[in-house]
């Protein structure tokens, strides 16, 4: 075969990528060589080993706890009972790393659950199985990870100032991460809980807005102060319903979903219920009143109530928990009266004694002056209270209402003259109450309602209700509603009804001004408002 002079140079071409992966395959085969040369020689150098680590298994990340059975058997202390009693015992802590702080050989960091923070130390010992390795990991756990933690209780030498339990700390021999956080946090929880008045000049003036904290309301709740605010607004809803239980009262749960407004007027949410509209109850009112007309004497109720009020205020929310009560009354309205001041009293009474501590993990963040009250609490008609104003300078007409600057005043008039906080406003004008509130028999411009006050904000109002029919549809009519629409709740008194009278307090409301915060979205979970309705 004759080969042509255009293919010759390929041949020679082959050869020498021969030649070239020939080299390439002998410096690869030489590494080789070396690597293992290397091994071996290591094999025979214990000392250049990598270095053993004493605390393997007792680190780490915990495997997704799917209930599989393990570890339970394991008994774990509640970060509020660590104490001087426990001193030199073991435990099982879980709880959130608040901060931390590695360098060297230790790591100081604090632990929260709930509003309860300790300080954590895990340091390098031989006697205790704690290696750099595992002080390093610590070190290394993102802020507001979930860790378990064993470790020996150990009283301090001083208090640890930063931590509520401060007579001891835990020093770790077991550190696990259970769930752990993002490293970027869209705010940080010791930002948060700052005191929004600090008078040491060299505090940092960190401050988190309201916007950022209600964006990023899980971790705003996380602070040590509104763990507290949540446990005491908990605290309120239960001594409302434990007071008037004992008292004969049945708990009951009225209809959120209405056919008219319940209210009347036009702060009502209409919703498409099927091929017509609806709205959300504004109030429970004609229910409430509808149970007395079916015998059961005194009823309360818990739940949510709705107000389309445009009003961008500290004080006011869309939607808020409404504690209502009713009850029936044999010849007077102030039998009603004193039942619900009563409960008051009780309330702040039980709340002094059983929440001082979520109290003053409040104050630590917000500084107020304690709540005072008055038994029995103080009572003044309208017009004491127009002539009260009007000698501080006010003019308030007899048949106005009173404006949200006329009550702050008030309050601010009557805390200097009686030394309370909570007071009751009776006989309101009739021309400023809803239509099924009973006028006074002796004046037609007076009504026997009433409303009560905490701090200078209204927190109840109330009133005997009419319970004549042909009268309760006269006065429906007079303030514009549609009497079909009620037609049920007016049917309930032709079949005899006995006087009776309540009041609606906002939950909310009351735990702001108790605690002397000054803005009610504190004390809702996930507040709703004009502007949001998120998260």
């Amino acid at each position: 075969m004759v080969v042509s002079e255009e293919t010759q140079p390929t041949v020679e071409g082959d050869a020498a990528i021969s030649k070239k992966a020939a080299k390439k395959a002998a410096k690869a085969a030489e590494k080789q060589q070396k690597k293992t040369e290397h091994k071996a020689a290591s094999g025979q150098q214990p000392t250049e080993a990598p270095e053993s680590d004493c605390s393997e298994g007792r680190y780490g990340v915990r495997k997704l706890i799917q209930s599989s059975g393990e570890h339970r058997d394991r008994v774990y202390t509640d970060v509020v009972d660590l104490g001087v009693a426990l001193d030199g015992q073991d435990v099982w802590v879980r709880a959130r790393l608040h901060t931390s702080r590695a360098k060297g050989k230790q790591c100081f960091a604090v632990l929260r659950q709930n509003s309860s923070t300790v300080q954590m130390l895990v340091s390098v010992s031989e006697e205790r199985n704690v290696s750099k390795q595992m002080v390093k990991f610590v070190g290394s756990i993102t802020k507001e990870s979930i860790v378990d933690v064993k470790g020996r209780v150990v009283k301090t030498s001083s208090p640890v100032e930063s931590c509520s339990v401060r007579d001891v700390e835990l020093v770790a021999e077991e550190v696990w991460q259970v769930s752990a956080a993002r490293a970027q946090l869209p705010l940080q929880i010791e930002d948060a809980s700052r005191p929004e008045k600090n008078d040491d000049p060299e505090a940092l003036k960190i401050r988190v807005n309201q916007d950022t904290r209600l964006d990023n309301r899980i971790l705003d709740l996380r602070t040590p102060a509104n763990q507290a605010i949540f446990r005491v607004e908990a605290g309120v809803c239960r001594l409302f319903r434990d007071i008037l239980t004992r008292k004969g009262f049945v708990e009951i749960h009225t209809p959120k979903i209405i056919s008219a407004a319940s209210e009347g007027g036009a702060n009502v949410f209409t919703v498409s219920y099927f091929k017509s509209s609806a709205y959300l109850a504004q109030s429970p009112q004609l229910y409430k009143q509808m149970a007395i007309a079916a015998d059961f004497d005194k009823v309360f109720t818990v739940g949510a109530v709705f107000r389309a009020e445009d009003s961008n205020t500290h004080r006011h929310l869309t939607e808020f928990v409404g504690l209502d009560l009713e009850m029936a009354f044999k010849n007077h309205y102030h039998e009603v009266v004193d039942t619900i001041a009563d409960t008051f009293t009780e309330i702040f009474r039980g709340l002094q004694e059983q929440y001082a501590r979520e109290i003053a993990v409040v104050g630590q963040q917000f500084r107020v002056e304690p709540f005072k009250f008055l038994e029995p609490p103080l009572r003044l008609e309208f017009p004491q209270a127009i002539q009260m104003l009007k000698e501080a300078g006010v003019t308030v007409g007899e048949e106005d209402d009173l404006s949200t600057p006329d009550e702050k005043l008030l309050g601010r008039l009557v805390k200097a003259k009686y030394d309370t906080d909570f007071y009751i406003l009776d006989k309101y004008p009739l021309a400023v109450r809803p239509f099924y509130t009973m006028p006074d028999p002796n004046n037609p411009r007076v009504s026997n309602s009433y409303d009560m006050f905490m701090r200078g904000e209204e927190i109840l109002s109330g009133a005997q209700r009419i319970h004549d029919p042909e009268f309760l549809a006269q006065r429906a009519l007079h303030h514009g509603i549609d009497i079909s629409k009620i037609a049920a709740y007016i049917e309930s008194f032709r079949l005899g009804c006995p006087p009776h009278a309540g009041g609606g307090i906002g939950l909310e409301r009351v735990v702001m001004l108790y605690l002397g915060l000054d803005n009610i979205r504190k004390t809702s979970l996930f507040p709703r408002d004009p502007k949001r309705v998120t998260p």
